[in-house]
């Protein structure tokens, strides 16, 4: 509910909707100290959903010892999971404002413009400018980031066609918005259902792991609140990955191409696929005839999309799209970066992002190089060593991307969790996922608020210590990292 409120006076709004005739709240965002105020209710209200989820962690943790039955603990999380989502499921985008774009997108296919030809900018009336305050143009495109105002959509065929339908229904933008979120939900609601069984293959507590995964702070901040397609996504390589063993490659494979039709890098599940559906030991050219023939249903299924719902396969020209911002995440922008800098200061003549694009071109071969060499040396008919493989792949994605936002590491928590990580592993993925959680107002939706940011970074900076350093919080996680565990992988089924 805290993250709700606070949210309301620091989110972007669109300068028409009704909310806003709310006196008070008006007041209170037109005021510096207002937004201010409005972001540490904001990060107050994520520190005790971290604190709460800590906790949780650990009563699922002992708890299994204790009774050595973890379905209790598992459905304690989704519990858990649908309490601590219903107060954001009416909230707007908060800390991005990628959900309004996500709105416009589907009013675009719905009015049968491209969105892959057409950014948002489309909708509005060539007078329009979308400047902070402006009252002219339509709703739906009032709270579109301007950077991305003429931009065509990098997203697949998925999140569009749902957007499409939604707009069917409704102009409001809010609504599409809370449409959107649900279209996210249902990544959880697979999460949920997958992870608890990938926990068995892999040996961990499935109550742990579900944890882990579907109600920590990185989920709840980035996944819901901040209402990004990367959860639906994930959702679907999770489901994917469970499929592709109980019922079969090729349904996993189907699975695989939905993800990727949400988002490319849902494709990077096909790995863990390939190495689960083959016999244990494996030759090489078994591995390139089962990964040719899981790409090739995965991409059928990707193109094939396109085809169905109508609105082609533009899309894969708008790939490069994300490319054109820089963030501080990405390890290969900032090292191209800090060559450029170099390059322009001894005088080398190259261009201002030569290296830039240089080193973000290397780190993609990099990343594809790894999941070639997972899907082709690791051992194969292991499903504890598909899960890592995935993890394996799509870490090294995370890590080279040459875009990387916070909602990317929503990719990992599902195929991490899963495996029995050593403490100091484990410990520092409780740590990160609380760090990431915390941060999620500081990141894009905050463009040159200096003020604050450092008031949000001060919060921040007083919070970590008090969940994760005091002697309570590590007798806490000390808890939460040894869980009982089976130490027997269940035979495979095919």
């Amino acid at each position: 509910m805290l993250v709700l409120l606070g949210g309301l006076v620091t989110a972007t709004l669109p300068v028409s909707t009704p909310v806003l005739r709310f006196v008070p709240l008006e007041t209170v965002r037109g005021l510096e100290l207002g937004r201010m105020t409005g972001l540490v209710v904001v990060l107050a209200g994520l520190g005790l959903l971290a604190n709460a989820w800590l906790r949780l962690c650990r009563t699922v943790a002992v708890g299994d010892r204790e009774t050595r039955e973890p379905r209790e603990g598992v459905a304690l999380v989704r519990f858990a999971a649908v309490v601590w989502t219903a107060p954001l499921v009416l909230a707007p985008p908060l800390f991005s404002r990628d959900g309004w774009s996500y709105a416009a997108q589907g009013m675009l296919a719905d009015v049968g413009l491209s969105p892959y030809r057409w950014g948002p900018g489309a909708l509005a009336p060539e007078t329009f400018i979308p400047l902070p305050g402006w009252l002219t143009g339509p709703p739906i495109v009032q709270a579109v980031d301007p950077l991305w105002w003429d931009t065509a959509t990098p997203y697949g065929p998925v999140p569009v066609f749902l957007g499409g339908l939604a707009a069917n229904l409704t102009g409001n933008p809010w609504v599409l918005v809370v449409a959107h979120r649900c279209f996210a939900l249902v990544g959880l609601v697979l999460l949920a259902w997958a992870v608890p069984r990938l926990a068995r293959w892999g040996g961990v507590n499935p109550a742990v792991a579900s944890a882990l995964v579907i109600v920590s702070p990185l989920m709840m901040a980035n996944g819901v609140a901040g209402l990004h397609n990367d959860l639906l996504m994930v959702g679907l390589m999770a489901a994917a990955l469970v499929v592709a063993v109980e019922r079969g490659w090729v349904w996993g494979a189907v699975l695989a191409g939905l993800a990727a039709g949400v988002k490319v890098p849902g494709g990077l599940v096909c790995v863990g696929i390939v190495l689960v559906s083959l016999p244990v030991g494996a030759a090489v050219v078994p591995r390139l005839r089962r990964l040719a023939e899981v790409g090739a249903v995965a991409v059928s299924t990707l193109l094939g999309l396109g085809v169905v719902t109508g609105l082609g396969n533009g899309w894969l020209h708008a790939l490069t799209v994300p490319g054109e911002v820089n963030t501080p995440l990405s390890a290969t922008t900032l090292v191209g970066g800090v060559l450029d800098w170099f390059a322009l200061h001894l005088g080398l003549g190259t261009g201002p992002a030569f290296f830039r694009d240089v080193v973000r071109a290397l780190g993609l071969l990099a990343a594809v190089g790894t999941g070639a060499w997972v899907a082709l040396r690791w051992d194969t008919g292991s499903r504890r060593t598909a899960i890592a493989a995935v993890a394996a792949a799509g870490g090294a994605f995370v890590v080279l991307s040459p875009v990387v936002h916070l909602w990317y590491f929503l990719l990992l928590p599902p195929f991490l969790a899963a495996q029995r990580l050593p403490r100091y592993g484990t410990g520092a993925f409780v740590a990160v996922s609380v760090l990431l959680g915390l941060v999620a107002p500081l990141d894009s939706s905050l463009h040159g608020a200096y003020y604050a940011i450092v008031i949000g970074c001060m919060t921040v900076a007083l919070l970590l210590p008090v969940l994760l350093l005091t002697r309570t919080a590590r007798e806490r996680v000390a808890r939460i990292v040894a869980p009982l565990a089976p130490e027997v992988e269940a035979p495979a089924r095919m």
